[in-house]
């Protein structure tokens, strides 16, 4: 299993780093939180330089969900932290996230997918009793049609979902943000295609699709 990586918006690496003297204890300790979580396999995981202007502090990562040579599919998990708290978010911290794959026509043919992609991420922070508020987000997806010299190429159709979440904070005001993004993994497996693992509950209303192992070649 992998270790997530990343760096702090400042640029910063690692605890030791003299910048980080002004950086808050309580994101210092989220972003260790990021760092030492167990992924599961088949996802890569690197760091990423984070936005400068959504929040005065943040950390973010990139992963893809790798079989063999194809990627199944990608996406970027963004940390956020205001120490003076944000009015739309009712917390200090905010999680933000954007997931994309390439689906088969028989799924991207589902009427109740977009449905059913909102309730893998409730259904995953569900799952692992992870308490968060404000969620809000969208699901998009875009289909391409090819003519002239690429006419033999079948339709593609792909699929982004946008999403924020204030993580309830814990002891010390730092939320566990390493089942936060075992759940947020988990997501991405399971718009990639893959069977859904570890932590299950049948009551968090999650609604499965037909499985794929990766995307569709012509």
């Amino acid at each position: 299993m992998a270790a997530a990586q990343g760096r702090f918006s400042d640029g910063a690496d690692g605890v030791d780093s003299a910048e980080e003297s002004s950086v808050p204890l309580p994101f210092r300790r989220a972003v260790d939180g990021l760092k030492k979580a167990r992924l599961r396999p088949g996802i890569e995981i690197d760091p990423t330089r984070p936005p400068q202007r959504l929040a005065p502090h943040a950390y973010a990562l990139e992963a893809a969900v790798v079989e063999g040579e194809d990627d199944l599919a990608d996406g970027r998990l963004i940390l956020l932290h205001d120490p003076s708290g944000h009015d739309a978010w009712h917390g200090t911290f905010r999680l933000v996230t954007l997931v994309r794959a390439e689906l088969e026509p028989e799924m991207a043919a589902d009427p109740l997918l977009p449905e059913v992609c909102w309730s893998w991420l409730t259904g995953a922070l569900e799952a692992r009793g992870l308490a968060y508020g404000e969620a809000s987000g969208t699901v998009t997806m875009a289909s391409s049609h090819y003519f002239g010299g690429l006419s033999e190429r079948r339709p593609a159709t792909q699929i982004e979902i946008r999403a924020s979440w204030t993580p309830r904070e814990g002891v010390g005001g730092v939320p566990d943000t390493s089942a936060h993004l075992s759940a947020w993994c988990e997501l991405l497996c399971q718009i990639a295609g893959l069977p859904p693992v570890g932590p299950t509950d049948s009551g968090t209303g999650v609604v499965s699709l037909p499985q794929r192992r990766g995307p569709h070649h012509p």
